[in-house]
């Protein structure tokens, strides 16, 4: 969904939509997070109309005014609607399973399954010194549309083969230092930016930035780290910033990347430089990523294509491949069935 300080104030909300469900989280009165269908219970409005908003202290549908408390209660109907005997206690709204890990707000469809918390537990120790529970917005939400698959946003975010071939900015701060690893639930990316001077201007500047980031542990001032959570859900973690990202799959051939930026609270001209910096750097890989990942779609649509081999220093992608097979038994075929 986002993070608890999304939504700081009673009656403060975020809204996700996905899969054809909608959802809101919203502040209750009370300083609780709840989270629920965004879904009146009369003709399916949609209560709360924005990615991020407030709706004081009632969410009112739009189409006959049915309005509910904070905690999802029905609190009123009008009175010339004729619903005189509805059982209001009945007709709240539908809740969904929450779960805030380390700040960050996840809800679940359906039960079973891992935790977060459970899933991210190999690195438990390693982002605690983060303090992602301090987080703040750092503007808007930020939907990115690809015309590729969401599989295939995600093997390119985990793929760390082509990192020396085709992101040269990239290459250049971290040197030969790029790392993958495979857990279970969660793959991790990393790289350590270099001491030496890069040519490239945007990249030079940020570098020399690095010093200033005291608000992390000296040892994680020049590292990079980049989490896939399973199946697709991401967290860059920068020394200036932390980025949110879902790969949200539309159709077969169509994703729309979801990206939220957080930081901690607090500005400084060299924090506000960094983030200024690091958007140049990443705007030329994501454009570079584009380029990729739409050249990939297009080849799949091949008559000559078939699934080509893994490396087995391919471990996030082998690791993702396995347990795509083991749940879609028709993820085993070379092609699609008729």
């Amino acid at each position: 969904m986002g993070h608890v300080n999304d939504a700081p104030k009673p009656g403060d909300y975020i809204t996700l939509d996905i899969l054809g469900e909608r959802v809101v989280t919203l502040r209750g009165d009370d300083g609780a997070l709840r989270s629920f269908h965004n879904v009146c219970r009369h003709r399916a409005g949609k209560l709360a109309p924005e990615p991020r908003g407030s709706c004081g202290h009632r969410l009112v549908c739009p189409y006959h005014a049915w309005s509910y408390a904070l905690d999802g209660k029905l609190v009123n109907v009008p009175k010339w609607q004729g619903f005189e005997k509805l059982d209001k206690a009945a007709h709240g709204l539908k809740p969904l399973e929450q779960e805030i890990f380390h700040g960050f707000v996840f809800v679940r469809f359906a039960g079973g399954g891992p935790s977060v918390a459970e899933m991210m537990a190999p690195y438990a120790e390693e982002i605690a010194p983060y303090e992602l529970e301090r987080l703040v917005p750092n503007g808007r939400v930020t939907l990115r549309p690809r015309k590729v698959n969401w599989k295939n946003v995600g093997d390119n975010y985990s793929d760390g083969m082509h990192i020396g071939v085709a992101h040269p900015g990239l290459t250049r701060l971290f040197g030969a230092t790029y790392a993958i690893e495979a857990q279970e639930w969660v793959d991790k990316m990393s790289g350590e930016l270099q001491q030496n001077a890069s040519e490239n201007w945007s990249e030079r500047a940020y570098q020399s930035l690095l010093s200033s980031m005291t608000h992390i542990p000296a040892d994680r001032r020049r590292k990079w780290v980049y989490y896939k959570l399973w199946p697709n859900t991401a967290f860059d973690i920068y020394p200036d910033q932390v980025d949110f990202m879902q790969f949200i799959p539309v159709s077969a051939t169509e994703t729309v990347i979801r990206e939220i930026a957080y930081v901690h609270p607090g500005q400084s001209r060299e924090l506000n430089a960094a983030r200024y910096l690091n958007w140049r750097i990443n705007r030329q890989v994501n454009a570079e990523d584009t380029a990729l990942i739409e050249g990939v779609q297009a080849g799949m649509s091949s008559s000559s294509y078939t699934s080509g081999p893994l490396s087995p220093k391919e471990v996030c992608l082998i690791s993702f491949t396995k347990r795509m097979k083991s749940l879609i038994p028709e993820a085993n075929l070379e092609r699609a069935p008729a």
